[in-house]
This record gives C-alpha cells, structure tokens and sequence, in this order.
C-alpha cells in the first residue's frame, strides 16, 4: 500500500498579483516598524505604487499569455477567471491613482491619537509628523478588494470582506481637517460594517446547514437536488444578501454611505466610491450568479425591488444636498442602483449572461474612474479650514478656475450619461441587456424588466437636474469676494485628472476597445 502524502500544489504564477499586494502591505508594516520617521515615506510611496503597478502588469501578462484558469486555484479558496482577472486590472488601476492623492500633502492628520484641537495635536502639526501607516493600510484594503470578487467560496469571500474593511475603518478617521466629523465618519461605517458583517456570516452558517459546504460549486449542486423552498437556503440567502447590499451601499442599506464619505479623507472617499465598488459588485455577482444561480427566480424579483430602489433614492436625495461630497455618495447610490440592473438582467443562456456581464464590467471600469476623476477636483477647491465642500462655495468657480471648472463639469455630465461621454454608454450597455433579458424570459418578465430600465431612465432624468444645478452654479453665479482658493495641483493629482479625463472622452466617442476587453472578460462567465 503506498501512503505517500501527496501536497496540494498552490498556482503561484495565478496568485501573484495578490500575493504581491500583501506581500508589499507586510513589507509596509516592516517599514513602519523599523526605518527612521523620517525616511518612511521616502520608502512607502514607492514600495506601494510599485507593487501595484507590479500586480496590475502581472494580471495584464497572464490575460495576454491565455494562462486564465478553467478550474478552482489554492486549493479551491479562489477562482480566478475571465471576470475576477478583469475586475482585478480594474481594482488595480483604480487603487493606483488613489494612491497618487493620498500622496498629496495635507489629507491626513499628524497624529491621530491626539484629541482635536489639543496641544499635543498643534506640536504634532509643528514637528512635520506624517500618518505614513495609512500607505501599508491602502495595501491591506486593496489585497482584499482583491480577495473578495475572486472568492470561490462563503469563508475566504468573508475574510476578503474583512481585510478589505478593517483598514477602511482606520483610514476614515484620519482626516487631517474637520477631526470630529472624521472619526464620527469612521464610527459609524465600523459599527455599520460590523453588523452587516455579522449578517453575511450568518448567512453562512444557514447555507452551509443547508448545502453542507461553503463552496459555490457544492451550494449549486446541492440547490440542483434539494428544496429550494427550504427556510435555511432561503433564510441565508436573504443573510447574505444584507452584507453584500451594505458594501454596494444599495437601498435601504445605503444610510451609511453620505456620513462616511463626507467625514473621510478625500483620497479616501475616491478609493471607497471606486475600489471597493468594484469589488461589492464582482463579489454580489459571484454570489448570486455562481453561489444561488438555480435560485435565481427568487431573488431576481428582490434585486429588481432593491434596484429600483436604489436609483430613485440615490437621484432623489441627491437634489436635496448641500455638501459636494454627500452629492457624490447619493450619487453613487444611484449608480449602485444602475448595476444592479445588470445584476438583475441574468439569462438562461450563457450568451446572455455574456451580454449582461460585459455590460457590468464596462460599467465598473468607465465608472470608477470618472468617479476617482470628480473626487480629485474636490481636493483642489479649498477655504482657509480645508476643502470647500459646500455648494455655496463653488458660485463662480467657472470664473475663477474655468480650466478645474470644466473638467468637473465633464466628469458631472459622465455620472448623467450624456452622450459622448463614457457615462453615456455604461448605461446604455446595462439598459440594453436588461431589455435582451426580458424579451428573452417571455411577455410577463419582459414587462418587469423594461419597466426597471425605465425606472433607471427616469432616475436618470432625476439626477441630470442636480448634475446640471452644480454647472449652472459653477459657470452663470457669480463669484463671492471670498470664494475659494485653488491649490496648485501636484503631479499625482494632474496624473490622476488627466488619466480619468483621458477615459472618460475617449471611451465617449469610441467605446468600441474597452467595449470588446469587457466582451473578452465576459466570455468565460464565473468558474463554477
């Protein structure tokens, strides 16, 4: 009898771009603990933008050499297939102009352990002290973006969630100016993620009483031969739906998302609305799509409920708002609602389902960096206490600064979906499949979908008014005598201006590029 142990092999080739994003995060964290304060940003800033234009360049290789795997990889935790390669590149790319703000001097407060406003916090501001920690933070939180799409099952999905939040919920605390808001900010979004936490494990627990497994594979076989009226499944499913919902920021679990984003730092806020976007919706598709997709006549009618939700409640209160970056979150609660059509728009044909994820992955991209585009221009606009944010204080700015003025104008009418702008055509993907999946299900599916695609139109409608009102402000108010200032942008916040402007037109009047890597993406659908 031969009792050789055979060892599991791990694919290191495929797991290098996360393994070098942790690997890069420790080498922070060594940093920190070790080099002298002067020298830890010197160090930082290049281990950090290195890393991720190394893992970015890995993904890139492995997707041009045609090394995408068919089957599960480290022993069976991850799956990573033509979406999860994608949404990674997309992550990667948005992390990395993110990164760029955060380089930018004033976001971070010298000391966080100091009681606002204290003495100890004026010394800290007069010795030059810098929140170096915040660049191996960034790298936890964007290992575990990538973890989190990638999952191929429920227990390394939620330790994606995790790694990913945990470092979140410290970066929102450091803001460098209004300190109170800014740990308030991180407060909240700790004991909201904690909770929803908490519901997406149990979740958990519920399928794996069901199904007997946490893997997707073994949840869809299981579904496949079992009850699918069964009050565990269903009870789990409806679990793990509220997690995941939460991170996306969808209706009505969206209350979270104007606070923190208000109170965060700006380079922060730039990498929660776009990363962890990505990775909330690459994870809810994984879930639904893989995980519950012989379920899917039970929970397309809650997505559609929640979408549609999602976008009259995002475009609505955003008409109410006066501070830009609460504008912005309602605005990117409308848009979660406009993925969410996507999500909804599942086929049972895998063409289909090649349409609608194509559509979704364009949208991700095209979107993220508009976002990422809008939030640096906020970093630009300053009174003589920080970042002008309320509304009042943009009167004129087309005046003032016409050149930053018109560039925000543009990122605006992208979020709007004019024409010849990227925006234009991420919703006309997610609205078109929509359509194909109804015509496809038959007269009364049919009529639900396009009745959502027109509730996106509307919502649509609903948000070009507050877009519009901030151009008007911008370009026919006005100047007051004491508007504010312009920082002179840095290179990093030039970079990252121009790089979201360069996609944002060019992607608007030829789509075709990104159009079809979407479509190549797409085409091997999730591993199962």
């Amino acid at each position: 009898m031969n009792n050789t142990i055979v060892a599991p092999t791990i694919e290191y080739g495929t797991l290098a771009p996360l393994l070098l994003i942790f690997g890069a995060a420790i080498v922070g964290v060594l940093v920190e603990a070790f080099a002298p304060r002067y020298l830890r940003k010197a160090m930082q800033v290049p281990v950090t933008l290195l890393s991720i234009a190394g893992a970015f360049a890995l993904v890139i290789l492995q997707v041009v050499s045609g090394d995408v795997p068919t089957t599960p990889v480290a022993m069976g935790a991850l799956a990573v297939d033509g979406p999860s390669l994608f949404i990674w590149g997309v992550i990667l790319v948005l992390s990395f102009v993110c990164v760029l703000l955060i380089n930018d001097e004033g976001h971070f407060v010298a000391s966080a352990a100091a009681v606002p406003g204290s003495a100890d916090e004026e010394e800290a501001e007069r010795s030059g002290s810098a929140h170096t920690e915040v660049y191996p933070l960034a790298l936890f939180a964007i290992g575990g973006m990538l973890l989190f799409p990638a999952a191929n099952d429920l227990l390394t999905m939620f330790v994606g969630l995790e790694v990913m939040s945990l470092p979140l919920y410290l970066l929102c605390g450091l803001a460098r100016r209004r300190r109170l808001l800014s740990q308030e900010a991180s407060m909240k979004y700790f004991l909201l993620g904690a909770f929803s936490s908490a519901f997406f494990l149990y979740g958990t627990a519920m399928i794996y009483g069901y199904a007997g497994t946490v893997s997707f594979a073994g949840i869809s076989q299981a579904m496949a031969t079992g009850a699918l009226l069964d009050p565990l499944l269903l009870l789990g499913f409806s679990l793990l739906a509220v997690g995941l919902l939460f991170k996306l920021g969808a209706a009505p679990f969206q209350a979270w998302k104007p606070d923190v984003y208000q109170g965060a730092p700006t380079p922060i806020t730039a990498l929660m609305a776009s990363g962890t976007l990505v990775a909330a919706v690459g994870a809810l598709l994984r879930v639904f799509w893989a995980g519950l997709g012989n379920l899917d006549w039970n929970w397309r009618p809650v997505i559609w409920v929640i979408a549609a939700l999602t976008m009259i409640i995002g475009s609505i209160l955003a008409i109410t708002q006066t501070d830009i970056k609460r504008m912005l979150a309602y605005s990117s609660i409308a848009h979660a609602g406009f993925l969410l059509v996507g999500v909804v728009a599942t086929s049972s044909t895998a063409a289909g389902n090649v349409v609608s994820m194509q559509a979704i992955l364009f949208y991700l991209l095209v979107y993220g960096l508009a976002t990422v585009g809008a939030f640096a221009v906020v970093t630009l606009v300053r009174d003589p206490g920080g970042e002008a944010n309320h509304l009042s204080r943009w009167a004129g700015l087309g005046k003032r600064s016409p050149i930053l003025a018109g560039v925000f104008a543009f990122f605006l009418l992208a979020f709007a979906g004019i024409p010849l702008t990227s925006g234009f055509f991420g919703k006309y993907a997610v609205f078109t499949a929509a359509l194909a999946s109804g015509r496809e299900a038959g007269d009364s599916l049919g009529a639900w979908m396009t009745g959502l695609v027109v509730v996106g139109v509307v919502a649509s409608a609903i948000a070009a008014f507050f877009y519009v009102r901030v151009i008007v402000l911008m370009f026919f108010n006005e100047p007051a005598a004491d508007g504010p200032s312009i920082a002179i942008p840095s290179t990093g916040t030039v970079a990252v201006i121009s790089i979201a402007m360069l996609v944002t037109v060019g992607v608007g009047v030829f789509p075709e590029p990104v159009l079809q890597l979407a479509h190549n993406a797409a085409a091997g659908l999730f591993i199962r």
